[in-house]
């Protein structure tokens, strides 16, 4: 346990470094004058747009709180609407943190107040962020394509150097494939161990957005919860004059670089706003305006992350207090 902690906390100091590292890069790539014109820029905020900033940003955590319901549904597993988005808000706010172990707390926080194994659950996060990254491709080339005429070039260089890795690719899906015969190897002969019930447990939850009843609501889900990514990015732009002009489209890159960001660091520290400001290039914005979208908007979905977290923490623990005495008073009736 004390050397699993300690991975962890190695692999948080190295990517908060990372993190660090980059933004220290941008500043001593920004002129004095470009570090005034983007703190210009940031003061231009306009306060207002932050509210449907903030209920877009809430909405994407309400759909996928519902959408991991359904998930849970074919292991026999059925929270409230209230426990699950509890856990999800949660566990994006653990993840701020400790990259990765939000998706841990999600599950354990979630097992705690419905009283269902943790294990059980860990499955259905893998099919879901296998999911999540299935969409992202499809948002990429969606993004690439409708702007190939504005970052056409950039996009050409991207899938060349990702069509000069095939081998690559081909050797990841080699260990893929052996990684998963070692699985199925090593739950065949422990079954019954601690080992083998988190296998089965893994394999239950990817195998239940195969066979779950509700297919086209979870991909209704699925498309809501990008569609308010996007919103967030959008009425961002309205929320500073130097972006206002940008269309939808431009948007749609943004979400896409952005999500790259949110992966490299600890909650998109120093990468979302530098990929950001190098993309609004294109655009043909400033590099003190790009930054000064990139910091705006990387404050805004940190704040929304954080503040709901909080909130989060102090009414799961009320609310279940108040379904367990509701439920007490039923069964003395």
């Amino acid at each position: 346990m004390k050397r699993k902690t300690l991975l962890t906390i190695i692999q948080y100091v190295i990517f908060l470094g990372l993190g660090i590292l980059l933004i220290v890069h941008m500043s001593n790539q920004m002129s004095a004058k470009d570090k005034a014109d983007m703190m210009e820029s940031i003061r231009q905020t306009r306060l207002l747009y932050l509210i449907p900033i903030f209920i877009a940003g809430f909405l994407s955590h309400f759909f996928r709180a519902l959408r991991w319901k359904l998930l849970l549904r074919p292991l026999e597993i059925r929270p409230t609407t209230a426990n699950t988005l509890f856990s999800v808000l949660i566990g994006y706010l653990v993840n701020l943190l400790v990259p990765r172990l939000g998706e841990v707390a999600k599950c354990t926080v979630l097992a705690r107040y419905e009283n269902v194994p943790a294990d059980k659950m860990i499955g259905t996060i893998v099919a879901e962020r296998a999911f999540d990254v299935v969409t992202l491709c499809v948002v990429i080339l969606l993004a690439f394509t409708t702007q190939a005429h504005i970052i056409g070039s950039y996009a050409a260089n991207l899938f060349g150097a990702v069509a000069a890795k095939s081998g690559s690719i081909i050797i990841v899906i080699a260990i893929l494939i052996a990684i998963i015969a070692v699985l199925i190897f090593i739950y065949r002969s422990n079954r019954n161990s601690k080992v083998g019930k988190f296998i089965k447990g893994l394999a239950d939850g990817i195998r239940s957005i195969l066979i779950m009843e509700k297919r086209g609501q979870f991909l209704l889900y699925s498309v809501l919860i990008w569609m308010m990514y996007w919103s967030q990015v959008y009425i961002g732009f309205h929320s500073l004059p130097v972006t206002e002009h940008l269309p939808g489209l431009a948007a749609l890159v943004v979400l896409v670089f952005g999500s790259v960001g949110m992966i490299v660091t600890p909650g998109g520290i120093g990468a979302y706003p530098l990929l950001i400001a190098q993309i609004l290039t294109f655009y043909g914005l400033s590099i003190s305006a790009g930054n000064a979208f990139g910091w705006v908007s990387w404050a805004v979905q940190a704040g929304i992350i954080i503040i709901l977290g909080i909130v989060s923490l102090i009414l799961l623990p009320l609310y279940n207090t108040k379904k367990h005495d509701a439920q007490t008073a039923m069964d003395t009736e």
